[in-house]
């Protein structure tokens, strides 16, 4: 372990094995990492934070801040962050709040660029990134493998499906379904994200069976309702195409709608 003699640590704080901790960083008293975590210059991880093994926060990174939401009470509130993530630059991420799930989850394996910013309650999956300056509103979920290119933005309570892309700039204020391309303000979909979903090793007869889903769902002229039936019966014996109706199924704010026909 090698902590920077300008860091401030608390005496409370647990640091595990190999922990680096650069100069004017400051630990609070709650705050745990995990063996092998680099803190680097003028970090601030507060709260009570547990960051994973071999995660990695480049400079001014903040970490378990309270949430910025009016309704929260000021009850301890948690952020839990998985194993071997990278945050880079002035990268934010808050703890929970009293009125919603109380924690706020990171998962493992994640990459989040310069200014990127995940807010109170969001729950984030594995593999996902975040370019710069992307944001996540509270109380979202981002699924698996999701991708959200820059200054693209995610309304409060709204779902990013697994292995999603989420166009650069793209306004999220309704949800995107898993494997699918998002873009625009507002956001539409665009297809389906088939470089994503071949790089994430999906077979072809997987993706075939989602572009058939994707046409009777979304460009085939059917109510979406009647699409999703259709698809359940053609195609639905794939996992993933009923991971995506079963995604679809449970969308309060509604799904993005689409504005294409192309699907790769």
């Amino acid at each position: 372990m090698a902590v920077h003699p300008t860091a401030v640590v608390d005496p409370q704080a647990h640091l595990g094995h190999g922990v680096h901790v650069g100069p004017f960083a400051v630990i609070g008293p709650e705050v745990s990492l995990a063996d092998g975590v680099q803190v680097g210059p003028h970090c601030v991880v507060q709260g009570r934070t547990s960051v994973g093994a071999g995660t990695v926060l480049t400079a001014h990174v903040c970490l378990g801040g309270p949430p910025q939401d009016r309704a929260h009470d000021g009850a301890p509130t948690r952020l839990m962050i998985g194993e071997h993530n990278v945050f880079r630059e002035f990268v934010t991420v808050h703890a929970g709040s009293s009125s919603g799930r109380g924690e706020t989850r990171v998962g493992a394996k994640g990459y989040f660029m310069a200014n990127s910013h995940i807010a109170h309650d969001a729950w984030v999956g594995d593999g996902v990134m975040l370019a710069n300056s992307a944001a996540i509103a509270g109380h979202c979920d981002v699924g698996d493998g999701a991708v959200l290119g820059g200054l693209a933005g995610v309304h409060q309570h709204v779902r990013i499906g697994r292995l999603a892309m989420v166009g650069a700039g793209a306004m999220c204020s309704q949800d995107v379904p898993p494997f699918t391309i998002a873009q625009g303000d507002r956001a539409r979909l665009f297809g389906l994200n088939i470089v994503g979903l071949r790089r994430a090793g999906l077979e072809p007869d997987a993706v075939r069976a989602l572009k058939d889903a994707w046409r009777l769902v979304f460009t085939s002229g059917l109510a979406m309702r009647a699409g999703m039936h259709q698809a359940r019966e053609a195609v639905g014996s794939m996992p993933e195409v009923e991971e995506l109706l079963t995604f679809l199924d449970g969308a309060p704010r509604g799904v993005c709608r689409a504005a294409s026909v192309r699907v790769g």
